[in-house]
């Protein structure tokens, strides 16, 4: 039977295993480091299961090895942002973490999640860890696809349902909103809202999760990320090859090569099955070149 583990059980950690339970994808097991956290979160969880209709079991543990013996992980230990930093401000000190836990995960053969900012970055560095990069997946595109859904749902008073987005690039402030991959109901965006209007709602969503970390102050951004890793593990475990935006290691895509960055992709059983390469203007290419040497330099 098939098992997601979960590797922090924090807010993003603990809202994945809710969402996943809520959409009965399979059982799940949440692992942390602090004592007790996973196991009572758990059971408050399960707790819920009568309720809700939760068709498989949902654990906490305080051993890592259950968690393993999963066939996908979440990574969603770290540290998170305070008002004022930016995610890139978190990498010295997620890395630590991140290293660590990728020396208890030698030999695991799953799919590995990252949730851990910053995403681009620690995606890479798992890699460099001797995981396949295939089998490495960062929440990135997918999420600032889904925020940037929102808004253009709410500029246009239609149904979020209805409203498809394609961002990828970078999960930063450097991400590229892609225009003409942006529709609703089939009919293009650009069709319906104007450019310099678009062009206001992309730095929407390039602020949304520094806005949230302002507003709540003591927390970040969790709803949207658990949302989004849930998205992806469902691909995964149920092997449907979906298309999302996700962060992965490139290999030669657009010329860039050994960095991280958000393309649409094949998402199924093997993790990244295939990643798309949607044409792209000029300026779209600069940008997405402009945001690979960044990691370069800066990683």
């Amino acid at each position: 039977m098939a098992q997601i583990g979960i590797i922090g059980s924090g807010n993003v950690g603990a809202n994945t295993a809710f969402f996943l339970a809520e959409r009965n994808v399979c059982h799940v097991c949440m692992y942390d480091i602090t004592e007790g956290l996973s196991t009572g979160k758990a059971l408050d969880l399960m707790e819920a299961a009568p309720l809700r209709g939760y068709q498989y079991g949902l654990k906490g543990t305080d051993d890592i090895q259950q968690a393993l013996d999963s066939q996908l992980l979440v990574v969603a230990a770290g540290e998170i942002r305070s008002p004022g930093q930016r995610r890139e401000d978190l990498y010295e000190q997620n890395a630590r973490i991140l290293d660590e836990i990728a020396g208890r995960l030698v030999g695991y053969p799953g799919v590995i999640i990252v949730a851990t900012d910053p995403v681009d970055p620690m995606t890479m560095r798992l890699v460099g860890n001797g995981f396949d990069r295939k089998r490495v997946i960062g929440l990135g595109g997918v999420l600032d696809s889904a925020r940037l859904r929102v808004l253009i749902a709410r500029e246009l008073g239609a149904s979020q349902e209805d409203v498809k987005a394609t961002v990828i690039g970078r999960h930063s402030h450097d991400m590229i909103a892609l225009p003409a991959y942006c529709s609703v109901a089939g009919v293009p965006v650009t069709k319906l809202v104007s450019e310099a209007r678009f062009a206001e709602l992309v730095e929407e969503t390039r602020q949304a999760g520094d806005r949230i970390v302002e507003l709540a102050q003591r927390t970040g951004s969790y709803y949207g990320p658990a949302a989004a890793a849930t998205d992806v593990a469902e691909a995964v475990i149920r092997g449907t090859n979906r298309v999302l935006s996700v962060s992965t290691m490139l290999t030669g895509q657009y010329g860039i090569a050994d960095v991280a960055l958000s393309l649409p992709a094949l998402i199924g059983a093997g993790g990244v099955e295939r990643v798309l390469e949607p044409k792209l203007t000029d300026d779209e290419l600069a940008q997405l070149a402009k945001s690979a040497a960044s990691l370069t330099t800066h990683v």
